[in-house]
C-alpha cells in the first residue's frame, strides 16, 4: 500500500482489529484475556495472531502509530490524528483529551491529513533511529488513549474498558521489543497496571462511580498491582524520572493499604511537586491541590485552587466544592452547580447532583 488510505480508520480496523475487537467486548475479558498476559507472562501475540519479532515490529496498529508520529507533523497534529485514526475517538473526545474545542481539532485534522498526502507518507515503520525519536509521541498517544478510557468525560459510561485494554495491549507490545522496551515504556505500563487494578472497585453494579475513599479494597486486583510493581522496577533509569515514572509512583501509593493515610498523602504531594517541575499542566496542578488539602488542610488548598486556570472544567469546580465542604456551604453549592452544568459524563453528573442534594439539605 502506498500513502495514507482514503479511509484509514476503516482500513486499520479491517486489517488489524477484527479478531481483537470481539475479544475486547467480552464481559470477563479483563480477567480472561488481559491479566493472564501481564501477570503470568503468557504470550499475548500468540493469542491475537500478531507477529512481533524482535527485529521487526509489524503489528498494523503500531505501524500506523509510528507513521502518524512522523516529524513533519507538529505534536498537536500527531495527537489529534492519532486519537482519531488509531483509536476511533470522536471530535468531542479529542477536544476533551487535549483541552481544546471541536473547531480547533477539525482544522488540525484537515491540515495533518493534507501534509501526509502531500509528502506521500507510507504506512511503514521508520528506521531504528527514527523509532527512538518518535517513541515519546507514541507513548503520549497511548497515555491519552488510556486516560480517556479510565476517566471518560464524553460518554455515559464512566470507564471505557475497551480503550484501556487497547492502550495496555499496545504498550505491552512495545515492551516485547528491545528497541522500544525503554524505561518510559515500562513506567507507562506500570501506571496502567496500578489503575486497572482498581477497575472493579470504581463502579457499583449499576455503573455508578464509587469515589476512591469509599472503594472496597477487597475488590482490588493485587496480582495486577504486583505486576505494576515489577514493571516499575524494570523502569529504573539512570536518565532520571519521566512524567510516566512519577505518575506511576503516585498511582502506586494509591494502592498502598498498609501505610498511614497522612504519610501516604505526604509522599503523593512530594511526587506531584516533582511532576509539576516537568509537566506543569492545569490538570496536574489540580490533582496536586487535592493532595495538598490532605496534607495541609482545605483552607490552604483553596488559596492554591483559585490560581488554577480551569474555570471551564467541571473537575475544577468539583474540587472546589469538596474543599468548601463543611467550611462554606454557600460556596460549595455554587461550585457544585457549575460542575454539574459543565460535566459531560452522566455518571459524573449523578455523583455531583447527589452531593448538591446533600449540601442543600
Amino acid at each position: 500500500m502506498k500513502g495514507i488510505p482514503e479511509n484509514p480508520k476503516a482500513w486499520l480496523y479491517t486489517v488489524a482489529k477484527n479478531r481483537a475487537k470481539d475479544q475486547f467486548k467480552r464481559k470477563d475479558l479483563f480477567k480472561e484475556k488481559i491479566i493472564p498476559y501481564l501477570i503470568y507472562d503468557q504470550p499475548l501475540i500468540a493469542e491475537l495472531h500478531l507477529n512481533f519479532e524482535e527485529h521487526h515490529l509489524n503489528d498494523s496498529l503500531l505501524q500506523m502509530m509510528f507513521t502518524i508520529c512522523n516529524p513533519i507533523l507538529n505534536i498537536e497534529a500527531k495527537l489529534s490524528l492519532g486519537l482519531r485514526v488509531l483509536c476511533g475517538f470522536s471530535i468531542d473526545e479529542i477536544a476533551t483529551a487535549l483541552l481544546t474545542n471541536k473547531s480547533t481539532i477539525n482544522k488540525r485534522l484537515v491540515r495533518a491529513k493534507k501534509k501526509l498526502r502531500d509528502h506521500n507518507i507510507k504506512i511503514e515503520f521508520p528506521n531504528e533511529q527514527d523509532i527512538i525519536r518518535r517513541q515519546d509521541d507514541v507513548l503520549l498517544l497511548l497515555y491519552l488513549l488510556f486516560n480517556e478510557g479510565y476517566f471518560s468525560n464524553s460518554t455515559s459510561t464512566k470507564i471505557r474498558k475497551d480503550l484501556c485494554y487497547e492502550a495496555m495491549r499496545l504498550t505491552h507490545l512495545l515492551t516485547q521489543n528491545k528497541k522500544t522496551n525503554t524505561p518510559e515504556t515500562n513506567a507507562l505500563i506500570a501506571l496502567f497496571c496500578f489503575h486497572t487494578s482498581r477497575f472493579e472497585a470504581r463502579t457499583d453494579e449499576e455503573g455508578n462511580q464509587i469515589l476512591y475513599k469509599n472503594q472496597n479494597k477487597e475488590k482490588w486486583n493485587f496480582e495486577l498491582i504486583e505486576k505494576g510493581e515489577l514493571y516499575l522496577f524494570y523502569s529504573k533509569s539512570k536518565g532520571g524520572l519521566s512524567r510516566y515514572h512519577l505518575e506511576a509512583l503516585i498511582a502506586f501509593w494509591h494502592t498502598r493499604t498498609e501505610i498511614d493515610e497522612k504519610e501516604k498523602w505526604k509522599k503523593i504531594l512530594f511526587l506531584y511537586d516533582k511532576l509539576i517541575a516537568i509537566e506543569n499542566s492545569p490538570i496536574t496542578i489540580l490533582n496536586r491541590t487535592f493532595a495538598l488539602a490532605k496534607v495541609k488542610g482545605k483552607k490552604i488548598a483553596i488559596k492554591d485552587a483559585k490560581k488554577i486556570d480551569l474555570k471551564g472544567n467541571h473537575l475544577y469546580h468539583s474540587l472546589l466544592a469538596d474543599l468548601y465542604h463543611e467550611i462554606n456551604t454557600t460556596q460549595e453549592i455554587v461550585h457544585l452547580k457549575k460542575a454539574i452544568a459543565l460535566a459531560t459524563n452522566e455518571n459524573d453528573k449523578l455523583v455531583l447532583e447527589k452531593k448538591l442534594k446533600e449540601a442543600i439539605q
